[in-house]
């Protein structure tokens, strides 16, 4: 514990960000780092619970008051060895994780909990400022090779930790660079790409062979890599959008908020794309979808220039403190107001969109919408909604990104290629701890097998399928297992 009283003495403090009139003007991160001083005591916050909970609230089992205690004392190394002990990418996750080991944090019970996140990213870049994020690759090899379809947070996470086993790893990747959403999903004011470069960088070094630009099933057979290779991981995404099929959903101006998300860091990292421009300058801009990608769509839409943003969400606006139905240490579905909100956003809730409207040359106009309200049951969740009598209505836009999450995979190559089952849901069907697929050595891991979900969760079955791939080759595993206890004592 690096100071009892620290909780008591020092509030939650974040790092300043640049104001919103400026970073508006630019594609860059804007948050800074803390000083020297405030890492200090931010780290000296954290009570070293008897039972931590944030280790259940994370998905990778961090091994937290640990590393918070390391941080306090300026031990970078062992600060480091702890967190990559569990976790991959903590330059990712330290910037783009909603942070549900926070909401399970003890204190967080009647204070602000400890800024784990900002607490992680601060230890992985202090650690490759002192030249302390190196290969790990053992010099023995088994001889094994594994192939790894996808390059994201999920399949790099597998590789990582497989290459670190001593097999030969090779990632196939169907953009010109890997990194998956991490690179053309996530905004570079919220990711810059460089840090995903840095990251691909060390894994080469490490001895894990990238080909890009190469889409199983269609540049490659699904089939050759299969017998080509001791096993194979399936790591491709939950990647088909959910769409809004009501009249005029051809109209000239609707898109999927991934393809304009997609298209802007393209554009930011001066690579060429395909199909017309998707634009938001001076266009009167709604995104229907109030997670993380549609707050993507806003802040992008606001460095492009929009005339005006609005925001709908069919579902109720979440409460601002827990309920009955959201006890501590679950994750809470609060109201958030993200980066993004905060520089110019006028945000809807309970508001159906009930048809696109054209001008009459097949561009798209406005929005014919209606209020709902929702049925509840005995915890306050909603159930069902109406619509209520006489508020429809047409609100103005040239532009509509659809950010209404993702249905499952991709099934043409690679799935269908390896004849591969599919669950009730149409994702890979694999059990949750096994990993294996109805073909012997194919295995599936990340929002291919769970569904769309979060970077965290990516690089935790990334991990735990590697562990299993491991297993299936050697009969046994040398890899850190997901009980942080266990991790904790393997590490030291």
């Amino acid at each position: 514990m690096g100071k009892p009283t620290g909780f008591k003495e020092y509030n939650r403090e974040l790092p300043e960000k640049v104001a919103p009139a400026i970073r508006v003007k630019n594609y860059n991160e804007f948050e800074s780092l803390y000083t020297d001083e405030k890492l200090n005591e931010q780290s000296a916050r954290c009570m070293n619970c008897g039972i931590p909970f944030c280790h259940s609230g994370c998905p990778l089992g961090n091994i937290i008051p640990e590393f918070n205690d390391s941080v306090y004392r300026k031990n970078w190394e062992e600060a480091y060895k702890l967190l990559s002990s569990t976790n991959n990418f903590p330059e990712f996750t330290g910037r783009i994780c909603p942070a549900p080991c926070e909401a399970a944090c003890v204190l967080g019970i009647n204070k602000p909990p400890v800024a784990i996140e900002e607490i992680e990213k601060h230890i992985i870049e202090l650690a490759y400022e002192k030249n302390l994020v190196k290969p790990t690759a053992p010099l023995i090899k088994t001889g094994k090779k594994v192939a790894v379809i996808g390059g994201g947070p999920a399949g790099l996470a597998a590789a990582a930790q497989l290459i670190k086993a001593g097999h030969a790893v090779t990632v196939y990747e169907r953009d010109d660079k890997p990194g998956g959403l991490l690179r053309y999903g996530i905004p570079d004011f919220k990711l810059e790409k460089w840090v995903v470069e840095r990251r691909v960088k060390v894994m080469e070094e490490d001895g894990v062979v990238f080909k890009c630009n190469v889409e199983v099933g269609k540049d490659i057979a699904a089939d050759e890599i299969l017998r080509s290779n001791d096993a194979v991981i399936l790591a491709g995404g939950s990647t088909i959008p959910r769409n809004l099929p009501i009249p005029g959903r051809e109209l000239k101006g609707v898109h999927f908020a991934m393809d304009f998300l997609k298209q802007q860091n393209k554009r930011v990292s001066n690579t060429k794309y395909k199909g017309e421009d998707i634009l938001a300058t001076d266009k009167d801009v709604v995104v229907i979808g109030g997670g993380d990608t549609g707050s993507d769509c806003v802040g992008t839409s606001n460095r492009q220039g929009a005339k005006s943003i609005k925001q709908f969400e069919v579902m109720v606006q979440p409460p601002a403190q827990r309920t009955n139905a959201m006890p501590w240490p679950t994750y809470p579905m609060l109201l958030k107001t993200t980066s993004s909100h905060e520089e110019g956003c006028e945000r809807y809730w309970g508001i159906n969109t009930k048809e696109f409207l054209g001008d009459g040359n097949g561009n798209l106009r406005a929005l014919k919408v209606t209020d709902v309200s929702w049925e509840l049951d005995v915890l306050g969740r909603p159930i069902k909604f109406n619509e209520v009598e006489g508020s429809e209505r047409e609100i103005e836009c040239q532009r509509v990104f659809l950010a209404m999450g993702f249905l499952h995979p991709q099934h043409e190559g690679a799935v269908n290629g390896l004849n591969i089952h599919l669950d009730e849901r149409k994702n890979v069907k694999a059990k949750e701890g096994v990993y294996r697929t109805n073909v012997s050595k194919v295995f599936a891991a990340g929002d291919m097998r769970r569904g769309q979900s979060l970077v965290v969760w990516a690089i935790s079955e990334g991990r735990e399928c590697a562990r299993k791939v491991d297993e299936f080759l050697m009969g046994h595993s040398i890899l850190e297992s997901k009980d942080a206890v266990n991790q904790f004592e393997q590490a030291f």
